[in-house]
């Protein structure tokens, strides 16, 4: 571009700048080209100062005379080497001073912890004016009441405590707060729960019904012994290695998977169960328990319907007939089932959720939602609802 611009009247000559020199507006390292340019004229220059500024490169000016450039040579080098043992010296004061800070860092990171921890726990406490102590005010299960006494009569004694903690039970007419224990099987299954909401205290947890419903529901959407023996697969090897998968710090999706891992065999097994049902393997049908119980009288009856068929032996006994595969009733037959047997669990779940609402209000003597608001509102509206359709 230089050359077409000053038509040929200048030279040209570059080389590159060796080290990697670091850009001062990103701080990233870049490689630099050096480049010097001779020409003629104040038009040429202005020309090539515009080319240079749009490419954005640095130009510095050279003098003609031999000694101003040897002047400026010295001048340049000096400050360079000043910068240079500069940079030593901060270099050198930065280490010395990390090395310091390094010693002493694990045992600031511990202390502020604790007085972290130990701050949150008094802003969780109210100071007792008269008394001259500290108060604090919770709820907790009843099985846990042994335990928390002992571990705050471990606390007094070690921290050497010459007034003890004391541990009272004390009367009030709040309502407490949900609690439900849960081991590593359930507690995904209340997890999911929870998502949509918390009962109240002394409310029928539905988790404990969502142990088999949600895994089967989801088999008979997805109903396939091959697919259902690979989650099969996947689930049996989280739960074997779950004491090493526990004790690593997993990413987001394995975390996941990891914290479901029973869910997700509940749903291998009955995925598997329903598959069988389906007889499909991969969508393929398997001859489990021999041929077909039907058989045509003719070759040319082969995609009928149910005319000219004939049963030649005794029905199967388990799951789908394989005979419906590749037949013109296969996906009317296959999908009527399948969707049929949804809407039967789905409204099985949903009276259950109903039915529970009502010895919840029983429960808590609640004659109102019983009669009016939601036992038999819901009953009768989903009755009139499931008649209707």
């Amino acid at each position: 571009m230089l050359f077409r611009t000053t038509r040929g009247n200048m030279f040209f000559n570059e080389a590159s700048a060796g080290e990697p020199v670091m850009d001062p507006s990103s701080g990233e390292e870049v490689e630099k080209t050096v480049f010097v340019v001779f020409f003629s004229g104040e038009q040429a220059k202005a020309k090539i100062l515009r080319i240079c500024a749009s490419f954005g490169a640095n130009c510095y000016p050279v003098p003609e005379e031999i000694v101003k450039q040897r002047q400026i040579f010295r001048e340049v080098s000096s400050r360079l080497s000043d910068l240079e043992v500069t940079l030593d010296a901060g270099t050198q004061h930065r280490n010395k001073a990390l090395e310091s800070v390094g010693s002493q860092l694990w045992r600031w990171i511990l202390m502020v912890k604790k007085e972290k921890a130990v701050y949150d726990t008094l802003n969780m406490l109210n100071f007792d004016v008269t008394k001259k102590c500290l108060v604090g005010e919770g709820w907790c299960p009843i099985f846990a009441k042994s335990q928390i006494e002992d571990v705050l009569q471990r606390a007094t004694l070690h921290s050497n405590s010459q007034v003890g903690i004391i541990f009272h039970e004390m009367d009030t007419i709040d309502s407490p707060p949900t609690y439900f224990r849960t081991d590593k099987f359930t507690n995904a299954f209340q997890e999911i729960v929870d998502a949509y909401g918390v009962g109240r205290y002394e409310e029928i947890n539905p988790a404990v019904y969502s142990v088999i419903t949600f895994p089967f529901l989801f088999a008979v959407m997805f109903g396939d012994w091959g697919h259902g023996i690979c989650l099969l697969l996947g689930a049996l090897f989280l739960i074997l290695r779950e004491k090493k998968l526990s004790s690593q710090k997993l990413d987001s999706f394995t975390e996941m998977a990891f914290g479901g891992r029973y869910v997700i065999l509940l749903m291998a097994l009955f995925s598997i169960y329903c598959g069988l049902i389906y007889n499909e393997f991969f969508s393929v049908p398997f001859h489990i328990f021999g041929k077909s119980a039907y058989a045509c009288r003719e070759n040319s009856c082969s995609d009928a319907y149910t005319a000219g068929l004939v049963k030649v032996r005794d029905p199967y006994p388990f799951g789908v007939d394989p005979s419906w595969r590749g037949s013109r009733s296969e996906l009317p037959f296959l999908n009527s089932l399948k969707m049929k047997m949804s809407i039967l669990m789905g409204v099985s779940q949903m009276n259950l959720g109903i039915l529970l609402s009502y010895f919840d209000a029983k429960f808590h003597k609640n004659a109102l939602d019983i009669r009016y608001y939601i036992f038999f509102s819901r009953l009768s509206f989903f009755g009139c609802k499931q008649i209707r359709e």
